[in-house]
């Protein structure tokens, strides 16, 4: 697993937002996380729609957290960005392991491996909030 710029991005987005304590605009957001404005307002249109930032129209108007930074985990920001948390194809919900059941193929080992490993990230990723990153 690799984080990809855009998570790290919005990531860093949301530091933002929460350092800020109110209504910010997006360019202050912008400039503030060194990203160009464009990317900045596509990536906050994806938190927006992910429920973790609220965003309001008008001269006034800006974006903030939808709920405190310490209820805000580093995961919940990854998989509104990246999708759910899965190291490998075979954790996926529609991958169909050709291996199950198959006393004969060595797959399923790796796929308990693999899912004991992505529960350990995952826990990881939830223990950190937005919050400790201030």
């Amino acid at each position: 697993m690799k984080i990809n710029m855009e998570t790290d991005y919005a990531l860093r987005i949301m530091r933002c937002l929460a350092m800020r304590h109110g209504l910010t605009d997006a360019k202050t957001v912008s400039e503030a996380v060194e990203v160009s404005q464009r990317f900045t307002l596509k990536i906050l249109g994806k938190l927006v729609a992910g429920g973790l930032v609220t965003s309001r129209k008008g001269a006034n108007g800006g974006y903030t957290l939808s709920r405190p930074a310490e209820t805000i985990t580093l995961r919940a920001v990854i998989e509104i960005v990246e999708g759910p948390l899965v190291i490998s194809r075979c954790l996926s919900e529609d991958f169909v392991c050709r291996h199950d059941g198959n006393s004969d193929a060595c797959g399923c080992f790796f796929n308990r491996v693999f899912d004991e490993i992505n529960m350990m990230i995952a826990a990881k990723l939830d223990s950190v909030t937005v919050a400790d990153s201030i």
